[in-house]
């Protein structure tokens, strides 16, 4: 996927495939849609060490704004959503944390973080939290921008060093051309 240029998503994979993606890929990789484990312990959710490490691959987690997923219940305000931010940025880095808010597919969103129409109420809370206006920036599509431009070198790299894409191909049985079955 690498060579391909191809942005590898871990949001919906274990943790143990979290761990041999971030262990192989030479690009970032990204949790279009995930927060913070230590917050609310959902598998869908990024834990601590895997942050520490995808702070090291210079990937990115976009936090999700389910309900579910920031408070464990169906019930969570903008303060749940800020909280799971500030901790990817405390153990990742500021560098690595995006808004993947997931609109298109919840039916449970904080109160006050209903749609991006209250984004305005997001970064007025993390303004009064201490963060900068270039943190914010990072936050809302600079980070995300950074990661696709990186994903996008290491495929021309290797394009320019001459690294082909790899395909697995399956060994169908040639004897038989309407044996659906692999060897």
């Amino acid at each position: 996927m690498n060579r391909l240029g191809m942005m590898v998503d871990l949001s919906h994979v274990s943790k143990g495939t979290m761990r041999d993606a971030l262990e192989v890929s030479e690009a970032p990789v990204i949790f279009s849609h995930s927060s913070a484990y230590e917050l609310c312990n959902t598998s869908r959710n990024v834990q601590d060490d895997i942050l520490q490490s995808l702070a090291k691959n210079g990937g990115l987690v976009m936090v999700n704004f389910y309900s579910k997923f920031l408070s464990c219940s169906d019930n969570s305000t903008v303060q749940d959503a800020v909280a799971h931010i500030n901790h990817i940025k405390r153990v990742a880095g500021i560098d690595h944390v995006g808004l993947g808010a997931g609109y298109d597919g919840i039916n449970y969103t904080p109160k006050g973080l209903e749609d991006v129409s209250s984004y305005p109420t997001l970064f007025a809370e993390l303004l009064g939290g201490g963060w900068t206006i270039d943190e914010l920036t990072k936050l809302a599509g600079g980070n995300f921008l950074r990661v696709m431009q990186q994903v996008e070198k290491i495929r021309d790299d290797k394009k320019a060093a001459g690294v082909k894409p790899f395909e697995d191909h399956p060994n169908f049985r040639t004897d038989d051309p309407y044996n659906c079955t692999s060897s």
